[in-house]
């Protein structure tokens, strides 16, 4: 197997991808492909022009959720990640879909945009606009999410799944924009973010980002 995966590390979708593999152990490479300013082959391998795609062999694919199913179909003797029974695996693709397209917009395209992005290219911050969306939005879906959560210790069933590790890769970059989970407010929110970030896979991928971030200011 020759797995190379397209895109840029602090993605949020990007890094839902590599989490993946590494949760079932796949090795790859990563090429960096930035959401913009993108080399005509890419478009190629997705005519949308999003991050990621990947290549497995000669198997071109795009759409983190898509390749996450793919590699769930493709690898089926390895740790599965979209549950074990109908039930479990809507309920993952459910939560999955949530954080990538209610979660996204807020965490990573408001905050740790307005924070991060635009002031690294000069752009300034909206920080009435990051406020809007700390005190108004995303309280509503991190209410929701908790509910949804209780007391268990992941989103479906007794073991990670890939609703747990897209929850998680859009708090990272809201915390890389300097805000983190109210732990009195979300309690269990707060305490699976703190299992997931602790895993190894994770804890592989942080210190590269935090060296990103860091040319960037």
């Amino acid at each position: 197997m020759s797995l190379t995966v397209y895109g840029a590390p602090l993605s949020p979708f990007v890094r839902k991808l590599c989490l993946c593999l590494a949760e079932k152990g796949l090795s790859y490479e990563l090429e960096v492909v930035l959401p913009f300013d993108q080399p005509s082959w890419f478009l190629e391998l997705n005519p949308l022009g999003r991050i990621p795609a990947i290549k497995d062999g000669d198997f071109a694919l795009a759409d983190s959720g898509v390749i996450c199913q793919y590699l769930e179909d493709q690898y089926p003797d390895l740790t599965s990640l979209l549950g074990k029974t109908a039930e479990q695996s809507a309920k993952v693709r459910w939560l999955e879909k949530y954080a990538d397209y209610e979660l996204s917009p807020l965490t990573t395209f408001a905050v740790f945009q307005q924070r991060i992005l635009n002031p690294s290219k000069g752009l300034p911050c909206d920080e009435n606009l990051v406020q809007a969306v700390l005190n108004e939005k995303l309280p509503l879906h991190f209410d929701y999410l908790e509910q949804t959560l209780g007391s268990a210790q992941y989103f479906v069933g007794d073991s990670l799944s890939l609703a747990d590790l897209a929850f998680a890769c859009q708090v990272v970059n809201m915390e890389h924009g300097g805000e983190c989970l109210n732990e009195q407010r979300w309690p269990n929110l707060a305490a699976l973010y703190a299992r997931i970030k602790a895993r190894p896979t994770m804890q592989a991928l942080l210190p590269r980002e935090q060296k990103i971030l860091a040319k960037m200011k």
